[in-house]
């Protein structure tokens, strides 16, 4: 009661519970974790009963086990199968066992003719081998994160309400997840080229810096398409956040999450997610693609970031933090998407006279009727955007003339028990 009582005037929040407009790309409750017999919350938390087959997604060992059986197999083909070729030489000398194991957890369909110094990658089928491993690698690090580490942060900020820690473990994963992604996609710290004792920007820099779209120069969306053969980090980082959604879409569609009051929302905009990103990487789009994943990652950060500070409960840093993060909200998930748009319907004939047609041998895809497939997608992940835009300033614009805006669980927490759900 008497944490209560110190509460600043002002306060904002980063919840409404009337639409919660919470980021489309923030994960949902830690799955599998158990309501306890006594809790604060009137509302029991019941998990569907999941089959037999699917439990890794909710057990992180079990899908630990499954991460460990490929890399064992690689290690062992690695160690063995080699002794076999002097044995295979005089019978065929042209036997090479390449491990069919690697492409399971490694990038695959390296280039043949690529530089040995700056390799690519073309799009295959072993691609989705490579999805289907980082699916339960993402399930295992979600749970790990969720509720192995950020239960234990909770606990030491004396949050003890079970449909809060919850929470908070979402917002632990989100941050820790579009952090990464976030940087990855962008830039990150210069290493040595140990062959050449040099520094060349490819080396040293990651996915979106390494591209001639950087910052946004979206003219080469479209010069030289198609851009088929790829740099390993661009295709690594394109594939693991194809794995991340497709993650999401099982979680939603085992019905592992408690439906928030912007469910329909929320389902619309995994569909329109997949949408895009399996559709670009089909259709040697990854550059245009890499541009949205980057609008998008960074100001989810930002927004979990909040999110945990109003757990926390750090009145003034929570303020600052969600000030920040309206103003990186509306420049990454607006303007930069509006920018991406025009181009869309302007620089399009930018694309070689050769590429303007459907020849999938040569990658290239796009007819003239593609501007309007890509312009459609992004235009309606724009309008989602939209929406949660309009329900934060809805915040913005209560907290202005109530000065006084609780923070309100749009999924049903059960904050109308204040004395029981809170610390101290």
């Amino acid at each position: 009661m008497s944490r209560q009582r110190r509460r600043t005037a002002f306060t904002v929040s980063t919840d409404d519970s009337a639409n919660h407009f919470a980021d489309p790309f923030q994960p949902q409750t830690p799955l599998g974790s158990a309501t306890p017999e006594h809790t604060y919350s009137p509302l029991g938390v019941r998990q569907p009963r999941i089959s037999p087959w699917l439990q890794w997604v909710v057990e992180p060992r079990k899908s630990f086990k499954l991460l460990t059986i490929p890399v064992v197999l690689y290690l062992t083909w690695e160690l063995f199968v080699p002794q076999l070729e002097p044995i295979l030489a005089p019978i065929s000398p042209y036997v090479r066992l390449s491990n069919p194991f690697g492409p399971i957890f490694l990038i695959s369909h390296l280039v043949p003719t690529s530089d040995p110094e700056d390799p690519r990658y073309a799009k295959g089928g072993c691609d989705l081998l490579f999805i289907a491993y980082n699916i339960v690698f993402f399930s295992c690090f979600r749970q790990l994160v969720t509720v192995t580490l950020c239960r234990r942060i909770a606990k030491y900020f004396h949050i003890h309400k079970q449909a809060k820690v919850d929470r908070f473990g979402e917002q632990g994963y989100a941050v820790i997840y579009f952090a990464i992604f976030g940087a990855w996609g962008f830039v990150s710290p210069v290493y040595h080229n140990t062959r050449t004792r040099d520094l060349p920007t490819e080396y040293a820099q990651r996915v979106m810096s390494q591209q001639p779209t950087y910052w946004y120069r979206t003219e080469y969306f479209w010069i030289d398409y198609p851009h088929w053969d790829m740099k390993p980090e661009l295709k690594r980082y394109y594939l693991m956040q194809l794995a991340y959604w497709c993650q999401q879409l099982l979680v939603l569609v085992l019905g592992l999450e408690k439906p928030r009051k912007d469910f329909h929302e929320l389902v619309a905009h995994h569909f329109v997610t997949l949408w895009l990103v399996g559709w670009s990487y089909f259709m040697n789009l990854t550059l245009i693609g890499n541009a949205v994943y980057l609008s998008m990652d960074i100001p989810d950060m930002v927004f979990a970031f909040s999110k945990l500070l109003n757990y926390i409960q750090w009145e003034r840093a929570k303020l600052v933090s969600f000030v920040f993060f309206v103003g990186v909200w509306t420049y990454f998930r607006h303007y930069l998407n509006l920018v991406i748009l025009w181009s869309v319907w302007t620089e399009f004939d930018l694309i070689p006279d050769t590429a303007g047609r459907w020849a999938a041998a040569e990658g290239a895809y796009l007819v003239w009727w593609m501007r309007h497939q890509i312009f459609v997608a992004i235009a309606l992940l724009q309008a989602l955007n939209l929406f949660w835009y309009l329900l934060i300033w809805r915040i913005i614009v209560r907290a202005v003339r109530t000065t006084d805006v609780q923070d309100e669980r749009s999924d049903g927490e059960g904050d109308d028990d204040e004395e029981g759900g809170r610390a101290g």
